[in-house]
């Protein structure tokens, strides 16, 4: 269950949490990738939707967020990874429909499984436990589906 014993997890939910609570406490908004979307379309769209004052307030700070998130993931990269840049054998065509559904998904549910799962629990936002919820079930049925169709990456 653990392939590289408990610690690396327990220290890596710490971290996450610690960032997502320094955010918070800080500015008093949520770190979601899902407001991330917005905030950033906020530059490129005049529907209103992307022109409310909270993601025009917040906006340049989340370009430095997700910079550090893609920081991050490129100092894993080159400094721990083992197997290099990429690692699945998922053709990219499945990738990218799974990219559409995962952000259809994240509009319909208002927020992203992090948003809700780490912010929205935290917060305890009962919208987001049952968002949660709704994810754990749509992905034990969608895993029981695929593994029932044979369908492997």
């Amino acid at each position: 269950m653990f392939p590289l014993g408990i610690w690396p997890y327990i220290i890596g939910g710490l971290i996450i949490g610690v960032g997502v609570s320094f955010v918070y406490i800080l500015t008093g908004i949520h770190s979601t990738q899902s407001s991330l979307f917005s905030t950033t379309m906020s530059y490129f769209s005049k529907i209103p939707y992307f022109q409310r004052k909270t993601y025009l307030d917040s906006r340049e700070w989340r370009l430095y967020f997700a910079a550090g998130v893609i920081l991050g993931a490129v100092i894993y990269t080159l400094t721990v990874s083992p197997d290099g840049w990429w690692t699945t054998s998922v053709q990219p065509w499945r990738l990218v429909i799974g990219g559409l559904l995962v952000g259809f998904g994240t509009r319909l549910s208002s927020g992203c499984t992090s948003g809700h799962g780490i912010s929205g629990i935290a917060s305890l936002s009962t919208t987001s436990l049952f968002a949660v919820i709704t994810f754990i079930l749509f992905g034990i049925i969608s895993a029981q589906i695929v593994t029932f169709l044979g369908v492997v990456p």
